[in-house]
């Protein structure tokens, strides 16, 4: 995994994601990052946004 590109693979699913009409956030982004960069887990990351979108 080390070859990978951060900034690549977030500009590739913000092209997805816009086609469907939902571009990332800025926030939505930084937390990819984290998730890429090795410094947060996704599984992490999921929990963190259930339990914000659960309120």
């Amino acid at each position: 995994m080390d070859n990978i590109n951060p900034e690549r693979i977030i500009a590739n699913v913000n092209a997805t994601m816009a086609m469907e009409g939902m571009p990332l956030t800025d926030e939505d982004k930084a937390r990819l990052r984290l998730c890429l960069n090795g410094e947060k887990s996704f599984e992490e990351t999921v929990a963190e946004l259930v339990k914000i979108y659960q309120r």
